[in-house]
């Protein structure tokens, strides 16, 4: 899973804050002031949320009093409408988290396991994005992501 690979950064990371983007992941706006407040924020982890009309092809956040309190993969029966993109800052505890996590049900190490790690800590911040996002993983987003390129391309 994400989290087994996010694992091979660790010597990269040399104890760092990160960002982790997903390879699949396209977004119009910079990533620089969402990179502010995490920077600012010293620990914990931030995601990055975007309003979506198909919540069940995603993660999806649940929130309330301004804080993320849970997060459904690919819910049938989604709690909102708040997909979690593919960008995840993370503080150094991040490998501390993951060495920890018990495989899934698939086999994998989740992400989602280790945002709800600091959904238990206190330490899980949320932005919604700005601009467009769209996830190519499939033909039919990859479709979409590139008509959203040459529409509107990133800045």
């Amino acid at each position: 899973g994400i989290a087994q690979a996010l694992a091979l950064a660790e010597n990269f990371a040399q104890g760092q804050p990160m960002v982790v983007i997903l390879g699949d992941n396209i977004f119009e706006s910079s990533l620089k002031n969402y990179a502010d407040k995490f920077i600012a924020q010293k620990t914990g982890a931030r995601i990055l949320l975007r309003q979506v009309s198909d919540p069940q092809r995603f993660g999806v956040a649940e929130l309330a009093d301004g804080k993320v309190i849970g997060i459904e993969e690919k819910p049938k029966e989604p709690k909102s409408d708040y997909a979690v993109t593919g960008i995840y800052f993370y503080d150094a505890q991040v490998f501390e988290i993951i060495r920890v996590l018990k495989p899934s049900a698939r086999g994998e190490l989740e992400i989602t396991h280790v945002n709800y790690a600091y959904i238990e800590k206190d330490q899980l911040a949320y932005d919604i994005l700005d601009g467009w996002w769209t996830d190519a993983g499939t033909f039919e987003s990859l479709g979409r992501a590139n008509e959203l390129v040459v529409k509107k391309p990133p800045q």
